[in-house]
């Protein structure tokens, strides 16, 4: 039985809230004693969590820093985007597809994005981590995009449409952070796609 929307929202929202206390807490430690001085455990004690439901949320004390959660879409999801749906339209379905994105990894907030470029300045070993982790997330999106030219011939390769997703995906994020976090980052998809357009076709 499928949650009613208004649950969802309300389940989104509590993730989110411990999400970003997971980031809080670890960021402040680390500024405070240093990555090597700080371990998981510290880490959910300050966030007021167990060990074993930080690991729900990140892989590791590394991701907790710098705000980067693991982010998985629905299997629905995979499967009708990958059988050219679920419009069947590609610029309608990359919506679709980048909201999904979304719902289910929001990035740190303009107050934690902030710091990680601190913490990176102090610890710029972070740096290949944070590559790490999005050439691993490109790699399932770019996998998606082979698929779904399988079933419908794309209009760019695999690759060039995995990097438009991961641009229009940080781009919403941007605009969400722009007007204080207001609403859902979601909404800001269609703006930032217009944007995208009219840049392309200027």
């Amino acid at each position: 039985m499928t949650p009613p929307a208004g649950d969802l929202g309300l389940r989104e929202r509590k993730k989110r809230a411990r999400t970003d206390a997971i980031v809080d807490a670890a960021q402040r430690l680390v500024l405070e004693r240093g990555l090597d001085a700080v371990t998981v455990e510290e880490i959910a004690e300050a966030a007021q969590i167990s060990p074993r439901t930080f690991f729900n949320y990140f892989e590791s004390k590394d991701d907790a820093v710098l705000g980067q959660g693991s982010f998985e879409l629905s299997a629905n999801t995979r499967e009708a985007f990958a059988a050219g749906g679920p419009t069947g339209r590609l610029a309608a379905d990359l919506e679709v597809l980048v909201r999904s994105l979304l719902s289910a990894f929001a990035g740190p907030g303009k107050h934690q994005g902030e710091q990680v470029m601190e913490i990176l300045q102090l610890e710029p070993r972070l740096l290949g981590r944070h590559f790490a982790w999005f050439e691993r997330h490109k790699t399932q999106v770019v996998a998606l995009f082979e698929r779904r030219h399988e079933a419908a011939s794309l209009p760019a390769d695999p690759e060039m449409c995995a990097m438009v997703v991961f641009v229009v995906t940080r781009a919403a994020m941007d605009d969400w952070a722009r007007t204080g976090h207001e609403g859902d980052v979601g909404d800001h998809v269609p703006h930032v796609v217009g944007q995208l357009a009219a840049v392309l076709t200027s």
